[in-house]
C-alpha cells in the first residue's frame, strides 16, 4: 500500500509584466470567461471593473472556483489568479490568457491548494 499526493485544487498565481490591454475591461473580461471555457470550467458570473486611472479589476468565478485579474497599465504590470479544482484544467486557462494578453515576461507560482498525503485506498475526506 503506497500513499500518494492529493490536492483539491490547483492555483496559478501569473505576474504579466508587458501584457496588451491593461486598460480594455472588455477585452479582459473575454479572455478570462474564454480561459475559463477552455480550461473546462463553468462560468458562474462576471464583474469587471475599470478605474479612472486605467487600471482594471476583474473576477470570473467559476463552479470550480475562479479567475481574477488586477491591472496597472501605469507599472505595465497585471496579477491574475487562476484557482480551480476537480476536472478543470488551469494550464489551460493560463496558456489561453498569455496568447491573448502577449506579455513579454510571465513569472508563475504553483500552489497546491489543501495538499495531503492519502493512502491510495482511502479517498480524500474534505
Amino acid at each position: 500500500m503506497t500513499c500518494a499526493p492529493y490536492s483539491p485544487g490547483l492555483h496559478l498565481i501569473l505576474d504579466l509584466f508587458g501584457a496588451e490591454a491593461l486598460t480594455e475591461s472588455e477585452r479582459l473580461e473575454t479572455t478570462l470567461t474564454e480561459a475559463a471555457r477552455r480550461a473546462g470550467a463553468s462560468v458562474l458570473a462576471t464583474q469587471f471593473r475599470a478605474f479612472s486611472g486605467g487600471g482594471v479589476t476583474g473576477m470570473v468565478l467559476l463552479a470550480e472556483s475562479h479567475i481574477s485579474i488586477h491591472t496597472w497599465p501605469e507599472m505595465d504590470f497585471a496579477a491574475v489568479d487562476i484557482f480551480m479544482c476537480g476536472a478543470a484544467k488551469p494550464e489551460a486557462a493560463r496558456d489561453w490568457i498569455e496568447a491573448c494578453l502577449r506579455p513579454k515576461r510571465v513569472v508563475v507560482h504553483r500552489i497546491a491548494r489543501g495538499a495531503v498525503q492519502l493512502n491510495q485506498a482511502s479517498q480524500p475526506s474534505l
